[in-house]
């Protein structure tokens, strides 16, 4: 996977989960995972450290801010705020 991308997984209307993959390579799996202290955000980690995506546990509980806070942390260029909309759509 050459591009990171944005899937969210809805119930009843809603976004419940979401998870942005990160570039890396066909079939590569997480062999670490890192949750944040209050559990919404999870980091999933290759072998080599490198982080794979960023699962998003409540969407309607994390702003944009916070997301692209984490994603700084690791390195990764922020998300826009009309990649984001879909998670507070509803």
């Amino acid at each position: 996977m050459t591009e990171r991308f944005l899937q969210i997984t809805y119930r009843k209307g809603r976004a419940f989960a979401a998870c942005l993959y990160l570039p890396h390579a066909a079939g590569e799996k997480s062999a670490k995972t890192q949750a944040s202290l209050d559990g919404l955000l999870v980091v999933d980690y290759a072998a080599d450290r490198r982080a794979l995506g960023v699962e998003i546990t409540s969407p309607d509980v994390v702003t944009l801010d916070r997301f692209n806070g984490v994603l700084a942390g690791l390195g990764q260029a922020p998300l826009a705020a009309q990649e984001f909309r879909p998670l507070t759509a509803a």
